[in-house]
């Protein structure tokens, strides 16, 4: 098979990730699963070389990074088929590669699961949004969400970094201006210092990476913009703890008065399976209130969970609620609600009520 025969199936096939690794066939993830296209046979060093080659051909991009040695990240667009996030690595001597499949158009947040809670963060005028979850629990989906229905509902300049763009925004009330990681700009960093003098109302910051960027970013969000990012956190007292332990110890008192006049709200999520196979995304949401803000002030996370049971009303929710309303629901089995749940001990005991 061509590099785009195997695009073309993917796409048909619905999967979300293509895997070429030798030593086996062409190999989809779909919703969780794995789905091998034995019949083509095993995919050999030689195989997967021309297959690299041909993905560089269609993309048009420099070979630059993966003949040199360095794993290579990089996405692109086949018209009528979709985006691709490509990832090009070398494993056991040989060259290999991941393909995330984006389809055309933005996800349907309905569709999804994500909940109207999570979207109304849309509504937030300044101040720091954080979107977290392991990689791959769907995050940029999420973010592309909430980026959209900003961009459908108010006028102002969306500025958004990403290593790799995956989802590609129409100007609508807005103007949006995508930017790529080592393509349109170096980094992170110098995007977000440039960013500022750039008009923004909202700034889209594909990952808080390092000390000098979530400085940066908890900075832009002092200066009156909506700043959305992502931390592979998860909880919300986890994110903020992770955001205070890269600061040196004796910056942490001013930054703890910083981060609770500027975190508007935190999101953590994880996809789970369901009771018929497929993947449900479950969502923590804290969104930031007096209560909360006097939390982080004063150092005391530990209440975090409880604030967040208060503000059901508000929107709020813990991951082992949202978990145990899915299993009343019929939607995951017992066991998954214990598998990911935070608080093993306490879900035991909620479950056998």
């Amino acid at each position: 098979m061509t590099i785009i025969e195997i695009l073309q199936k993917a796409v048909e096939t619905q999967a979300a990730d293509v895997f070429l690794i030798a030593g086996l066939p062409v190999s989809f993830k779909l919703g969780g699963r794995q789905l091998r296209l034995e019949e083509q046979g095993r995919l050999m060093p030689d195989s997967i070389k021309q297959l690299v080659d041909e993905i560089y051909q269609v993309s048009e991009r420099s070979r630059r990074n993966v003949d040199s040695g360095v794993d290579d990240d990089f996405s692109f667009a086949m018209p009528g088929l979709g985006r691709f996030r490509v990832n090009v690595f070398r494993q056991r001597g040989s060259l290999a590669v991941v393909i995330r499949v984006i389809h055309f158009g933005l996800p349907d947040p309905v569709k999804l699961g994500i909940p109207e809670s999570v979207l109304s963060l849309a509504d937030t005028k300044k101040g720091l949004v954080l979107i977290t979850g392991a990689a791959g629990s769907g995050k940029s989906t999420t973010l592309a969400c909430i980026v959209d229905r900003i961009n459908g509902s108010r006028e102002g300049h969306i500025i958004t970094m990403e290593d790799p763009i995956e989802y590609i925004h129409r100007h609508n009330k807005s103007i949006v201006t995508q930017r790529e990681i080592s393509i349109d700009t170096p980094n992170y960093l110098d995007s977000l210092r440039s960013a500022l003098r750039e008009s923004p109302d909202v700034i889209l910051l594909g990952e808080m990476r390092d000390y000098e960027t979530i400085s940066a970013a908890m900075t832009a969000a002092e200066t009156g913009v909506l700043l959305l990012s992502t931390l592979h956190t998860s909880s919300a007292a986890n994110t903020i703890s992770r955001i205070l332990d890269v600061f040196p110890a004796d910056q942490q008192k001013q930054v703890k008065i910083q981060l609770s006049q500027i975190l508007k709200g935190v999101v953590c999520q994880q996809l789970v399976p369901s009771v018929d196979g497929t993947l449900l995304p479950v969502f923590e949401i804290m969104k930031t209130n007096p209560a909360i803000q006097n939390m982080i002030r004063e150092d005391k996370l530990h209440q975090l969970e409880s604030a967040m049971q208060a503000g059901s009303r508000d929107g709020m929710c813990t991951m082992d609620n949202s978990l145990l309303q899915l299993y009343k629901d019929g939607r995951i089995s017992r066991d998954t609600a214990l598998i990911y749940c935070v608080n093993y001990e306490n879900m035991s005991k909620r479950l056998a009520l």
